[in-house]
């Protein structure tokens, strides 16, 4: 395997990504052209094409953020593989560089790979990454708000209708990038971004969703009250029965502002699909006590998988 054949994402291998994926369709969050695009330069992304498949991978940004399984320093870490038989190449991966961790790996690949008998003699296991699980809804529920476990939402949303009543929502286009990039910097202070280097670096992936915006097309929404834009959110289809959504943001101070952008999303942006991923929660508390409140439809569960030193 001549890793010198990897290069860093740049926009113009969208096409390369977006072939990939049609052909292959991805059930996790992580695996669209836009998100890893915008989130090349803090995960330090590289990828190559190595037999019929597309490999993506970090030299660095697991250990940057402490949570390697492998202790060897010349371990690369590795997003599944895209092809058709991701399991299979997992494997040959393990046997030709020895040392590997893969993180962000679905259950499908996990259930055939244990199927394959060297991958006990490759040193192969895998755990639980709950963290990085994506939320999966149905579009019907997000929509409808029905039910007593989603009475909160829709009183939120019953909230923020009554007391803005010329509310404008808008489909996002080019026109309206400028307007939701004032948002985001109001967002920003409102949260202080500058003391977090974690908000920092969404920020820069928000810049470039927005500054890309001509290449990359994602879909999405605006909500206005008084001509001010108070909430946004940006997607894009993930696979032929699913919508992901990638970015969004709101102004608290507009009370249901975040109830009221999510639903709309999935009443006016997800018209061809039955589900919608809202991604992970990365291990917050705070994050997923509101995912969960939405009552998720499933679960995309994903895993580590890593070599056993011998």
């Amino acid at each position: 395997m001549d890793l010198t054949k990897a290069k860093p994402i740049e926009i113009t291998d969208k096409a390369i990504f977006d072939d990939y994926f049609r052909r292959f369709p991805p059930e996790i969050s992580e695996f669209t052209f836009t998100n890893l695009f915008i989130w090349r330069n803090y995960y330090n992304f590289s990828f190559m094409e190595w037999k019929d498949h597309l490999l993506i991978f970090s030299r660095n940004y697991f250990k940057k953020r402490k949570i390697p399984i492998s202790k060897n320093s010349d371990t690369l870490f590795f997003l599944p593989p895209v092809g058709a038989q991701p399991a299979q190449l997992i494997l040959d991966l393990a046997a030709s560089l020895k040392t590997i961790e893969i993180h962000r790996v679905p259950e499908h690949i996990i259930e055939k790979l244990s199927t394959l008998e060297n991958h006990q003699s490759l040193n192969i296991e895998w755990m639980d990454d709950r963290n990085d699980w994506d939320y999966a809804y149905e579009k019907e529920k997000l929509t409808s708000l029905a039910g007593r476990k989603l009475y909160r939402k829709r009183r939120w949303l019953k909230r923020f209708l009554e007391k803005y009543p010329d509310y404008e929502f808008h489909l996002f286009s080019e026109e309206w990038l400028e307007t939701c990039k004032l948002l985001q910097i109001e967002w920003c202070d409102l949260n202080e971004c500058r003391a977090s280097d974690d908000l920092m670096e969404e920020q820069k992936a928000i810049t470039d969703a927005f500054d890309y915006y001509s290449d990359l097309r994602y879909r999405g929404g605006l909500l206005l009250v008084d001509g001010k834009c108070v909430a946004y959110t940006l997607g894009e289809l993930l696979n032929a029965d699913t919508v992901v959504i990638h970015i969004e943001k709101a102004l608290i101070d507009y009370e249901g502002s975040y109830q009221v952008i999510n639903n709309f999303f999935a009443k006016h942006c997800c018209e061809e699909v039955n589900y919608i991923n809202r991604e992970q929660d990365l291990g917050d508390p705070g994050l997923r006590q509101a995912k969960q409140s939405y009552v998720p439809h499933h679960m995309v569960k994903k895993s580590i998988l890593y070599q056993r030193p011998k």
